[in-house]
């Protein structure tokens, strides 16, 4: 799959090729060790331009989340439940929540990867309850 802007941006490019193969990726700086999601340039914890990429292992737990009843995205019928997912490996990443029991998911519970397939770009990580 060729990555279309804006997943060609040479930035979140090797994040959007990795997600077409199912991968889940974050950054790591070479530098100091942190970790980061968004991809960016530059290190947000020394500032250095010395970032490589990580693979996750889909883990983490629900940091916060909200359910939504207003149909913000055209298509995705309400209620459904955001959250801000703590990976194992450390940076924070926004997602929705998908299959049973996500509209009473709480703070602090387990969640594992699972990926939402699109027709005209690569696929969203999405999160399942542990």
């Amino acid at each position: 799959m060729s990555t279309p802007p804006p997943y060609g941006d040479p930035v979140t490019a090797p994040f959007w090729e990795a997600a077409a193969r199912l991968e889940l990726l974050v950054q790591e700086c070479r530098a100091c060790g942190a970790r980061q999601f968004t991809p960016r340039r530059l290190c947000l914890a020394c500032g250095s331009a010395d970032v490589g990429w990580l693979r996750c292992a889909g883990t983490g737990t629900v940091h916060s989340l909200t359910v939504s009843h207003l149909e913000v995205i055209p298509g995705l019928a309400p209620p459904y439940a955001v959250a801000i997912v703590a990976l194992t490996e450390g940076p924070h990443l926004l997602s929705r929540l998908v299959g049973d029991g996500t509209l009473e998911a709480a703070i602090g519970d387990a969640v594992l990867l699972d990926w939402e397939e699109r027709a005209d770009a690569p696929p969203l990580p999405v999160f399942r309850l542990a």
